[in-house]
């Protein structure tokens, strides 16, 4: 994923049909959603420039555009280019909102124009695992492994559509390798899916840690209980994610995708 700021409006995710139909509310807290029984998380984010001074060199990627061929040509006045990028945009914030099948139909647009950019858009993956087209996703997040070959969460996520097609053995020998993570997290994160670790000494390991680093082995963790089949164990890591204070208070991409993974499952607090 390329070094570069996305810009975002903060937006808040509301529950109705899940995963299925647009969602129009704007609100001032940004990740503040409700689930069919009306219990929030929410939060407020701090500054952009508050999290580049804390965070520069932590922040997970994903708060990046994904390609930079589509940065510079917009930059350059390539109008395929530009119009991939805005559609992208668009991508993202419908899914924040939490209007997955509305995200990949902009993904698809941004590709229809550009076909350059499928090779970059993880988010596209993202969106297909949740409306249980995990082929199609496999192939995604395997696109961008051969442009990215050091993307740790993209092998992971081929790993998750994968078990849910072949199973977690089959998966597991078709394991996307990729290089050394700078993120401590996420070299964890990694390893428990590679091996087949315990995902409790992941969210153990970072329990006292960096409230991104909490967030992401709480993320993992429950997706990894999602991938054995133990979604009792999942709720409670998923829950544990989006509750965190980077859960609750990140404009990272990931944070959404906790809320989005939430939503789809009909998890709420109890």
């Amino acid at each position: 994923m390329a070094s570069k700021w996305i810009s975002q409006s903060n937006v808040s995710v509301y529950s109705s049909a899940c995963c299925t139909s647009p969602v129009d509310s704007v609100s001032a807290s940004p990740f503040a959603f409700k689930t069919r029984n009306k219990l929030p998380f929410s939060g407020i984010t701090p500054s952009r420039m508050q999290y580049n001074q804390t965070m520069e060199r932590t922040v997970s990627r994903r708060l990046f555009l994904p390609s930079v061929s589509g940065i510079w040509n917009a930059l350059t006045g390539g109008s395929a280019a530009h119009d991939a990028v805005l559609a992208i945009r668009r991508g993202m914030q419908l899914f924040r909102q939490g209007d997955v099948p509305g995200s990949l139909m902009e993904f698809d647009r941004a590709i229809e124009v550009d076909p350059r950019q499928k090779a970059y858009l993880w988010q596209r993956g993202l969106s297909l695992y949740y409306l249980d087209r995990f082929e199609e996703g496999s192939e995604q997040f395997r696109l961008d492994v051969a442009q990215n070959p050091n993307d740790t969460e993209e092998s992971i996520w081929c790993f998750l559509c994968e078990a849910r097609l072949h199973g977690v053995d089959e998966a597991r020998s078709r394991f996307l390798e990729v290089g050394r993570d700078s993120r401590p997290v996420m070299r964890e994160a990694y390893n428990l899916f590679k091996d087949g670790n315990d995902p409790e000494k992941l969210v153990s390991a970072f329990l006292h840690a960096q409230e991104h680093e909490y967030f992401y082995a709480s993320l993992y963790a429950g997706l990894y209980y999602e991938s054995q089949n133990n979604p009792d164990a999942a709720k409670c890591h998923l829950l544990a994610a989006c509750q965190s204070p980077y859960g609750l208070r990140s404009d990272d991409y990931m944070a959404s995708l906790a809320k989005v993974h939430c939503l789809c499952r009909n998890w709420s607090p109890n």
